[in-house]
């Protein structure tokens, strides 16, 4: 009995092998957001403002590797195949500093953490609401929704703006997701310019 045991072992292993599906390919898709051109004109950084992006904190949905598409009101898809190849916190970052660097009125933006002796004229604060695409409705769409303050810098700091941020729903067809990543894009980019026309002048 000992010697037929160890005769059918081997095979039992061997046939267990073969009953394992081959390992399939990753067929995942990597989407980056897409920073504005600088102007061609010169008008970057000759301004007088000198921005702090305090923050940019995203919904806690959003804090996905997967692209997020809402498919109801209250029902949201992540889309395994369809993935960010960065953080989005990071992306929307690397484009609002982009976008608020090339504002007439603005100098230098830098991005937290600060420097000890950085002087700045105003912080900026972000919090997205909204980033993601829609397949429910009438029609797919795009959608970009932020929280934006504006504070005073230094140590006792004061709030002279707060408002909300909404992009116009951008057409999508609900499958082109580097169409997608481009609207999302753009829509971070038109934050940036809003940002910029909500800043007060240089205190005197």
């Amino acid at each position: 009995m000992p010697s037929r045991l160890c005769f059918l072992l081997p095979l039992l292993l061997l046939s267990g092998c073969n009953i394992v599906a081959p390992a399939q390919p990753d067929s995942a898709r990597f989407f980056v957001l897409a920073a504005p051109k600088p102007p061609s004109d010169g008008t970057a950084g000759a301004g007088k403002l000198h921005l702090g992006l305090k923050s940019v904190k995203v919904a806690d949905y959003l804090k996905q590797p997967m692209i997020t598409v809402r498919s109801h009101a209250n029902e949201v898809d992540f889309v395994d195949n369809a993935r960010w190849a960065e953080p989005l916190e990071a992306g929307i970052g690397r484009i609002l500093l982009a976008s608020l660097s090339t504002a007439p009125a603005v100098a230098s933006v830098i991005s937290a953490p600060f420097p000890f002796d950085s002087e700045r004229d105003y912080d900026v604060s972000v919090s997205i609401l909204q980033c993601e695409g829609s397949t429910g409705g009438s029609r797919p769409a795009a959608h970009f929704e932020a929280s934006v303050v504006i504070s005073t810098a230094g140590p006792d700091p004061k709030v002279v703006v707060h408002h909300l941020f909404v992009a116009p729903p951008g057409d999508w067809d609900g499958s082109n997701y580097g169409r997608l990543a481009g609207l999302l894009s753009d829509d971070v980019a038109a934050l940036g310019k809003d940002i910029a026309a909500a800043l007060p002048p240089p205190a005197p």
